[in-house]
């Protein structure tokens, strides 16, 4: 089934240039931030595979120390964290660790030491779009994602242990969702991981830490996973309590749309409620995120339109302001038209402002956040739609962002850029057909069109940078989302079913080269002109 919350999908509202490899590696460093001894002293962090070969061009490593020292994915100071490291006294090294097949490919270790000699070791993963996952403390395995409130122990592995553990959390009135404990070898060091309903208060955490043979106990936060509490005026009312919103793919959704007679819109806007627990509350909270994105995209789309200004790899700024400039001429009516156009410009100039490191949010990630917001807010300035309906377009984008995500991928070192401007394609189509009053059929037939018409498509970021060709391939996945759009309006629908598309797109993905996959190391990246653009800068040969 589908788990996640739709923020993690329109979202997280960070600083760029990337949401697997900026926010998804901070995001990291949060959550080892809180297991680390205190006071710390000194961060080693070793990056594998992609990490390793991109983290300059993509800024991984302030990420990473921007993370240790809790700052937040869409605080602007994460391009001074190293400055901020310096004034703080915190020692830190960055290392390339290399190629690690055994290892996922967006990997990091982050070894932490405390003043008087404890340290500490959190190996964690960035799976595309801001999410992570933990998979060893101390060198062993665990699996951490922070879907729901996660609490951590540890501990001896000892009889009683797990018994006493567990009485606490009963005791406290805390409903534990799974519990697992992980261990190297009988009798030595353990770890227990407590998925529980709703988060503890640090009362609670404190009894558990001073049980016997504990040795450290703590709320893993893993931040952007659940809608914050919130007061803002509501949308429509949600449908009533008790419906059932999960589904597992584009078939499972289209039939709770009919079943409910909602749109997909509706129904994912529902759904999120359930997740926040529903009522007034509730409602107010994902009303008040969903327009803090919308408010976002806005800025992101017409900053560097008025603003141009060169990206950190210097590669691209002013094309968005350029191809705007064009909107009204002849041109552009013989060619994409003056909406297409405009969509395009403001889907380049958000790639503009992601790759100066301005807050952007990921839709579903930031090498691809142009798209979603270009073609639906150009959409919508030509239609005159009001807020209410961009707001319902962009969670019936969440819908089909979160079934990629949960059934493929949507991480550019998974599946090349396919999962990333193809998945956003299919989410702006998506959402434009739901915008301009089309069925969640014809939805997800427009979705399934724009996958399958950018299938195969890899990531090849020259220098690694997510600028060219990132930045014109967001202005391609404006126009393939509003062609598919209006291919199924016209009635023109998907011989093979969306969900098939999508199993296909994973399948392409697993068979794709690691060179193609967000690593540099082919396609463009690999061209004469790119390597000698990646040599400019670096001395290496001298």
């Amino acid at each position: 089934m589908v788990t996640m919350s739709a923020f993690e999908v329109l979202g997280p509202i960070m600083v760029g240039p990337s949401s697997s490899h900026t926010a998804g590696a901070l995001r990291i460093a949060l959550v080892a931030r809180s297991l680390a001894p205190h006071p710390l002293a000194d961060v080693e962090f070793l990056l594998y595979n992609s990490f390793s070969r991109t983290h300059a061009g993509h800024g991984t490593d302030r990420a990473l120390v921007a993370g240790i020292l809790g700052l937040a994915p869409d605080d602007i100071r994460v391009r001074r964290s190293f400055e901020l490291a310096g004034e703080a006294g915190l020692d830190f090294s960055i290392l390339e660790a290399g190629a690690d097949e055994t290892r996922h490919p967006n990997t990091v270790e982050i070894r932490m030491r405390a003043e008087g000699g404890p340290t500490l070791s959190v190996t964690g993963e960035s799976l595309g779009g801001g999410r992570i996952r933990l998979s060893s403390i101390d060198g062993v395995p665990v699996d951490i994602a922070g879907e729901m409130p996660t609490v951590f122990v540890a501990h001896e592995d000892r009889p009683g242990v797990l018994a006493a553990l567990t009485k606490a959390l009963s005791g406290a009135g805390v409903n534990i969702a799974t519990m697992r404990t992980f261990r190297h070898e009988r009798g030595g060091a353990a770890y227990t991981v407590f998925e529980v309903d709703e988060p503890v208060d640090e009362a609670l955490v404190g009894r558990l830490r001073e049980g016997p043979h504990v040795t450290f106990a703590a709320q893993v936060d893993v931040p952007g996973a659940l809608v914050p509490a919130a007061s803002a005026g509501t949308d429509a009312e949600p449908a009533p309590s008790g419906a059932g919103y999960s589904f597992d793919g584009g078939a499972g959704l289209l039939g709770l749309c009919e079943r409910g007679g909602l749109t997909i819109g509706e129904l994912m806007r529902a759904r999120e409620l359930s997740l926040a627990g529903g009522g007034p509350q509730g409602a107010a909270a994902a009303d008040a995120q969903i327009s803090r994105v919308l408010e976002v995209m806005r800025d992101e789309t017409h900053e560097a339109l008025a603003h141009p200004r060169r990206s950190l790899g210097g590669m691209i700024g002013g094309e968005g302001a350029a191809l705007w400039a064009c909107a009204g001429t002849a041109r552009a009516q013989a060619l994409l038209g003056e909406t297409a156009t405009r969509g395009a410009a403001m889907a380049m100039a958000t790639l503009e402002r992601s790759s100066t490191m301005g807050v952007i949010v990921a839709a579903p990630t930031a090498g691809s956040s142009g798209v979603v917001p270009g073609a639906l807010l150009a959409c919508a300035d030509a239609v005159g739609a009001d807020d209410g309906a961009i707001r319902r377009a962009l969670w019936n984008a969440a819908a089909v962002g979160a079934i990629v995500s949960t059934n493929a991928t949507i991480a550019g070192a998974e599946g090349g850029c396919q999962a990333e401007v193809g998945t956003a394609s299919a989410m702006a189509a998506s959402a434009l057909v739901e915008l301009l009053g089309g069925s969640p059929a014809q939805c997800l037939d427009a979705a399934a069109l724009a996958i399958a018409n950018t299938l195969g498509l890899v990531c090849d970021p020259v220098s690694g940078m997510v600028e060219y060709p990132c930045q014109a391939r967001n202005a391609m996945g404006v126009s393939v989302a509003m062609c598919s759009a209006q291919l199924a309006l016209a009635g023109v629908s998907s011989l093979v079913p969306f969900d098939e598309v999508v199993g296909a797109m994973a399948e392409v993905g697993a068979r794709m080269p690691s060179q193609l996959r967000e690593t540099a190391e082919g396609g463009l990246a690999a061209t004469p002109t790119a390597r000698r653009l990646g040599c400019d800068g670096c001395g290496g040969c001298a």
